[in-house]
């Protein structure tokens, strides 16, 4: 699903043999199901020049499967026969572990986890009331610190900066892993991490800056009352799993420049996924799974179109400056914390 300029899907595989047994056929498309839906988060966000080498492994594969097909009809059997001794329990939420916070942050989730963190917002203060800190944990029992955020004083349009210290928030300071920047209207954002600007960079680009996320917010220009519409662009990831580097030597050749003018090599669109009208209590809303209690213009949802129940990130108010900010693969804890942040400026074109 994730696949950039998807090719379309190959035709359905061949019925099993006559000969197989129902129940050897029942288990081989389960267990080829399951591998689907592991590897379709994988495949939607996977660029198209690693699209023909998964089709090879693909073949190999099939073979594999037609060998494996007589082990397969053995394990059902013993799992037949293990029925109804035990209750499944739920599996708890995993764990998140790392040795290098930096690294941590700008790696994708990775596949199958969901990262699930908690948004503060510190307004105390003269000085934060305009200008609040936002600080993002892991939402487990250490409350595990990743990110801090700040807008920056003095700018022309909204800049925020990102650090791996709460108490380090300069631009210059070894901590600074990121940054959002606005454009005048406050309606589009690009996300940047913390290599040299273009103009300064090398001429191979090779330390130059990539854009990790542009955030666009649809203008409300008639005044309709109703959710934000919101639109992410991020690059695409290699068939190892790695952010496909975009590294623009102007803003003419940034994400949000090729989003408008529809060149998405190598990029994925993601769209928020669309508020249900409820009648009962006359707004608009979102199944969260519990992780959401409060109603907020700022809750929102990220889907890919290819699939609306894959949810790439989710964020929504618990409390008055607290939020929860959920994501998976393949947003990194900056990408999510910064589109979380561009939620919190004052957008009066969208309102």
């Amino acid at each position: 699903m994730f696949q950039i300029n998807e090719d379309k899907n190959s035709k359905s595989k061949k019925k099993a043999a006559k000969s197989e047994s129902d129940d050897s056929e029942e288990e081989t498309k389960s267990t080829r199901s399951k591998k689907k839906s592991n590897s379709g988060s994988a495949s939607m966000f996977q660029t198209s020049a690693d699209k023909d080498k998964d089709k090879k492994t693909k073949k190999k594969a099939k073979a594999d499967e037609s060998n494996d097909s007589e082990s397969e009809k053995e394990e059902k059997t013993k799992k037949k026969k293990g029925k109804g001794k035990k209750k499944k329990e739920r599996s708890p939420s995993p764990e998140i572990e790392f040795d290098n916070l930096e690294k941590f942050v700008m790696e994708p989730a990775p596949q199958g986890v969901t990262v699930k963190c908690r948004v503060t917002r510190d307004q105390r203060g003269m000085d934060k009331s305009l200008y609040p800190l936002y600080y993002l944990h892991l939402d487990n029992e250490k409350k595990t610190f990743l990110l801090a955020g700040r807008k920056r004083k003095k700018s022309t349009t909204s800049n925020y900066l990102i650090s791996i210290d709460a108490t380090d928030l300069s631009r210059g300071g070894e901590n600074f892993v990121g940054k959002l920047r606005s454009n005048l209207m406050g309606t589009k954002f690009t996300v940047f991490d913390n290599a040299v600007n273009p103009e300064k960079a090398l001429p191979d680009m090779s330390n130059a800056r990539q854009e990790l996320a542009g955030i666009i917010y649809e203008t409300n220009v008639l005044g309709i009352k109703g959710p934000r519409r919101m639109t992410v662009i991020i690059p695409g990831m290699s068939k190892d799993n790695e952010r496909v580097p975009l590294r623009p030597r102007n803003e003419c050749d940034g994400l949000l420049i090729r989003f408008q003018n529809r060149r998405m090599e190598n990029l994925i669109e993601l769209h928020n996924k669309t508020p249900v009208w409820n009648e009962e209590t006359a707004s608009h809303v979102l199944n969260f799974n519990g992780r959401v209690t409060q109603a907020s213009i700022k809750n929102f949802q990220i889907v890919h179109n290819k699939d609306l129940d894959y949810i790439v990130m989710q964020f929504g108010r618990i409390a008055d400056d607290i939020f929860t900010l959920d994501y998976n693969y393949p947003l990194c804890a900056v990408q999510a914390f910064a589109i979380a942040l561009s939620s919190f400026d004052g957008k009066i074109a969208c309102e």
